[in-house]
């Protein structure tokens, strides 16, 4: 569970990547569409789990591949961004969020059973 302080560091940490990612999408991501899902800090805030949407699935190894050879210069980059508000910059992991892949799925699977209402 965790605190309001980790939940609060969490939006703050989303915010400031969207807004670093953005200044230079094609670098990090290429051509692919990638979203910010979540973000989850350790107790201490030395660790920011960052969860990331991939449009199309086909990019993400790729995007993944590439988010950790720049890892630290995103780091850098968020660092000048909340230096001033915070005493240690977190470590970043990145992690494929996949739950709107398996809710689309799921609802193929669904779909594709031909139930007939109840009448």
């Amino acid at each position: 569970m965790e605190s309001k302080r980790q939940t609060k560091f969490g939006r703050q940490l989303k915010k400031d990547l969207a807004e670093v990612f953005q200044q230079d999408t094609m670098h990090f991501f290429g051509n692919a569409l990638v979203t910010i899902t979540e973000v989850n800090v350790s107790p201490d805030l030395g660790l920011a789990r960052v969860y990331l949407s991939v449009f199309p699935i086909k990019e993400a190894e790729k995007v993944f591949q590439n988010l950790e050879s720049v890892k630290s210069e995103v780091r850098l980059k968020l660092g000048k961004k909340i230096g001033s508000r915070v005493r240690i910059i977190p470590e970043l992991a990145f992690f494929h969020d996949d739950t709107e892949e398996n809710a689309s799925k799921i609802d193929r699977l669904i779909s594709g059973l031909n139930i007939k209402p109840e009448e």
